[in-house]
């Protein structure tokens, strides 16, 4: 649904870009397929960066299709500057990005590449493994990277603009792309290191670089207007729900502060149904029922309607006023654990609140991942919260 609809609003309202929980190297590998700039023949090749657990979030069939409608649909775009693009917003490819600035600078300025690699050193000692870094580094047995990623993301940021309008073979959108790269590796050595001083601290870092990536998505594009793709939980604004009142912030919450009527939240909520999930992190791929929902609940209530799939406009909406009073609501991640559904998946939020509206599914369908199991398991860090959201 989060397709078709994307594809109507592309289609017939304008919009001009699509931004995904996703890693920035591996979804950019997409954004050059769907605008013609890359050497991947087929959707399916665009998709073959995507190799850390869960594969299936981008590896599915509903994201090739859509990859491929967005390839045909660009196609018949003459101006390559109007073509709608494809950006991931995640910070997790800490290692990728470091190697995508280096390849990128060996190309338009080799002692920069020098300078780069000198500095990019600092985490060798670690094996690519963040969650050691993050350790080591804040309690003090190795030095930080603090300063050696600040620095080389200023001197990408002051050579960005001479970069881009070098003649040569390398698109100028390349510069934006390796100093998003330098932004993510900057953020993400913070990310790491914060991990170890709690959940709320790690979380708010991890959505503030989503929201930091969106805004500067929409400077550099032209007139940008953009779909997010994302969970309930990163996309409904955080100060209506229980964790926003345990400090934490979110994706929806900063835009609606900096673009206020300029930003629609829309959740999805589903009853029953399907959904494909893991058991446990960098488990396998598995279609698990899901759980009628509970008593109390605000999916149970839509259920109680008796309407069937519904779209409910929230903002200004006076019938959606009995709603504010805060009732549990089911965030089911990438891993999803029946047994211990109430511990594990509901919190309490104020729906009317936290979205501008909803699409309610009475019965979910999983999605069909392209692989069963992993194709490969990384040293990339886990996400932050037990349901993986």
């Amino acid at each position: 649904m989060r397709a078709a609809i994307t594809q109507r609003l592309i289609s017939e309202k304008g919009f001009n870009a699509v931004a995904v929980e996703a890693d920035w190297p591996d979804a950019y590998r997409i954004n050059r397929f769907v605008r013609g700039i890359s050497d991947d023949k087929e959707a399916i090749d665009a998709l073959a960066d995507f190799k850390r657990f869960p594969t299936w979030m981008w590896r599915n069939a509903d994201v090739l299709d859509f990859v491929g409608w967005l390839r045909e649909y660009n196609d018949r775009i003459s101006a390559e500057h109007k073509r709608v693009g494809f950006y991931g917003l995640d910070l997790y490819s800490l290692y990728t990005s470091i190697e995508k600035v280096i390849a990128y600078l060996d190309q338009v300025d080799p002692e920069a590449a020098k300078r780069a690699r000198y500095r990019y050193g600092c985490f060798e000692l670690h094996g690519e493994d963040t969650q050691a870094y993050g350790y080591a580094a804040t309690f003090g047995l190795t030095p930080t990277c603090e300063k050696e990623v600040i620095s080389q993301l200023v001197d990408i940021q002051r050579k960005a603009t001479e970069y881009a309008s070098r003649d040569g073979h390398i698109p100028p959108d390349e510069a934006f792309f390796a100093e998003q790269n330098a932004r993510l590796i900057a953020n993400a050595e913070r990310y790491y290191r914060s991990m170890f001083s709690g959940r709320v601290s790690s979380w708010n870092l991890r959505d503030q670089h989503m929201a930091e990536t969106l805004t500067t998505l929409a400077e550099h594009l032209r007139g940008a207007k953009i779909v997010v793709w994302e969970h309930n939980s990163h996309l409904g604004d955080a100060r209506a729900t229980e964790m926003g009142k345990q400090g934490e912030l979110n994706v929806g919450q900063l835009v609606r502060e900096r673009y206020g009527n300029d930003a629609r939240l829309i959740g999805f909520t589903t009853h029953t149904g399907t959904v494909t999930a893991a058991s446990e992190w960098d488990g396998p791929a598995e279609r698990k029922q899901v759980r009628p929902a509970m008593k109390g609940s605000y999916e149970l209530l839509f259920h109680e309607w008796q309407r069937g799939d519904f779209y409910l406009p929230l903002r200004g909406n006076d019938a959606a006023k009995p709603l504010e009073d805060p009732r549990l609501e089911r965030a089911i991640g990438v891993i999803y654990l029946p047994q211990s559904e109430r511990t594990s998946h509901y919190f309490h939020a104020s729906l009317p609140q936290q979205f501008d509206a909803v699409l309610h599914y009475e019965t979910t369908r999983a999605v069909e991942p392209l692989e069963r199991w992993e194709r490969e398991h990384t040293a990339e860090v886990p996400e932050t919260y037990p349901s993986a959201l």
